[in-house]
């Protein structure tokens, strides 16, 4: 099945940050962080990339460099109902039923991996796809901070594979017990266009307020999420520390980048 053309790739921002103020506009080799961010999903080549937000700076970044961007509300819970509001501004007569969210705040994000959460759609089972990579490290097992997917193996030319996953659940807790890969959630998600619009519809669910994960919601209310694995974690930008971190990543200078992005057992815990 060829996705190649179906998919209209989002990239919600806002400049509401409280741990680094305005991160989107934040400067990495002379270009807004959100730029980086638009170029890599174009990279991709999923489809049209269109930044949404509710500042009319990130807008103007955006087209300056001759990108897409559009203005949305500002009273979004969260980057997936931005992402709906924006599906409708953009694409009204919905000739796209595919939807991508890319984190605003990913600068080191693969293109490669954006293709990767793209893929699980071609199942026509499955509603939304997502990406994790294996954990390496006891510290990260242990980091509540880390989302973990606890995930069945799908069967691959009839063998069950470590790469390609059923989503059974997302914890913060190290899970699932006893010896076996542990996977590191990456919050970048493949909507199929209803999927997307039954997710905005419904109310927080008690497993999504509990654990404070917004993918909770989609499992309880019967969807089903399929994961592909990546071999790198992008690092996301959330602190003062992690913006320098970036800098050096996309140093065109820096030898120690490995094609933008961190290998797993480069990855910070955060």
């Amino acid at each position: 099945m060829n996705l190649s053309n179906r998919a209209l790739v989002l990239v919600p921002a806002r400049m509401a940050s409280t741990r680094l103020p305005g991160k989107p506009l934040a400067d990495i080799h002379g270009e807004p962080m959100i730029v980086h961010v638009w170029r890599r999903a174009v990279e991709a080549a999923i489809g049209p990339v269109v930044v949404a937000s509710d500042d009319s700076s990130i807008v103007a970044a955006i087209r300056k460099v001759g990108g897409e961007a559009v203005m949305t509300r500002s009273d979004h819970p969260n980057g997936s109902s931005r992402i709906h509001e924006a599906a409708g501004l953009v694409d009204p007569e919905r000739k796209f039923d595919i939807i991508v969210n890319v984190q605003g705040d990913l600068p080191t994000i693969e293109p490669s991996s954006v293709r990767a959460a793209f893929q699980p759609l071609a199942d026509p089972a499955v509603d939304i796809g997502t990406i994790a990579a294996f954990i390496e490290t006891e510290a990260d097992r242990l980091n509540e901070n880390i989302v973990k997917i606890v995930g069945s193996p799908k069967r691959i030319a009839g063998v069950p594979s470590d790469r390609h996953l059923r989503a059974l659940y997302f914890t913060r807790a190290t899970a699932p017990w006893g010896e076996g890969p542990l996977y590191h959630h990456i919050g970048l998600y493949a909507y199929r266009r209803a999927a997307l619009d039954r997710y905005v519809a419904l109310p927080p669910s008690p497993l999504e307020m509990r654990e404070k994960l917004e993918q909770l919601r989609a499992l309880e209310a019967g969807m089903r999420i399929d994961v592909e694995v990546v071999d790198a974690v992008p690092l996301g930008v959330d602190t003062p520390a992690e913006l320098e971190r970036a800098r050096l990543l996309l140093d065109p200078g820096a030898s120690a980048r490995i094609d933008g992005s961190l290998s797993s057992k480069e990855k910070p815990s955060k």
